[in-house]
């Protein structure tokens, strides 16, 4: 990865799509170095923030925005072949990244930010939402979830794993887009998930952001 911004800490990571900001907020207190993926910038200093980073093709900052952001903190990549979900991903060194309007408004938007999570397995990236968060599982992972919590899981690639902790266990299901998904389990305690390849999202309630983040950042 080329470090555009480089941190040992976690990061928060805005995009232009809805945003709840009492969650954008509660991101930033344990996250507060504020990168922007373009239009997200204008969302930011909508609420007073201005971005340490801001990168993408920026053709969807508006000119104001790009007037009020100071000309070292703007990063311009050209290429049209990926995303700027995707351009910050391969750009940001950071123990996690909490992402904030990736998920909501426009469908293909959303699925685009799922895909690129799996075309960069070593960021410890959580999508988070109004209700859900979502992230890709690394090979191991343990969650500190209370008994009861939903859980769901979903394949971007054919997959298969382990699991302890929940209602419904996984072992011997072969995951895979347009077949077995595993949507709607729940936690009976503490849950370990093992999976054989990069290719799983997990999907929790909000509320257990903390939870998960101390799974991902662990041993990261």
């Amino acid at each position: 990865m080329a470090g555009i911004v480089q941190t040992p800490l976690m990061l928060t990571l805005l995009g232009g799509g809805p945003t709840h900001f009492r969650h954008l907020n509660q991101s930033l207190k344990r996250a507060p170095i504020l990168v922007c993926a373009d239009g997200g910038a204008d969302v930011a200093l909508s609420q007073g923030l201005t971005p340490a980073a801001v990168i993408g093709d920026l053709d969807s900052l508006s000119a104001e925005g790009r007037a009020a952001i100071p000309a070292e903190n703007l990063h311009h990549i050209a290429e049209q072949d990926s995303t700027d979900f995707e351009k910050c991903l391969r750009s940001v060194e950071a123990r996690a990244i909490l992402a904030h309007g990736f998920l909501g408004g426009r469908l293909d938007h959303q699925l685009a930010a799922l895909s690129a999570l799996a075309r960069f397995p070593e960021q410890r990236c959580v999508l988070i939402g109004a209700e859900d968060i979502c992230f890709l599982a690394p090979p191991t992972i343990d969650l500190d979830l209370p008994r009861g919590t939903r859980l769901s899981l979903y394949p971007l690639a054919p997959v298969t794993g382990r699991s302890d902790g929940l209602e419904y266990p996984i072992e011997g299901l072969e995951f895979a887009p347009g077949s077995q998904i595993g949507t709607s389990n729940t936690s009976i305690g503490p849950v370990r998930l093992r999976f054989d390849a990069p290719a799983m999202l997990v999907i929790v309630p909000v509320a257990q952001l903390s939870a998960v983040l101390g799974g991902l950042v662990r041993d990261h």
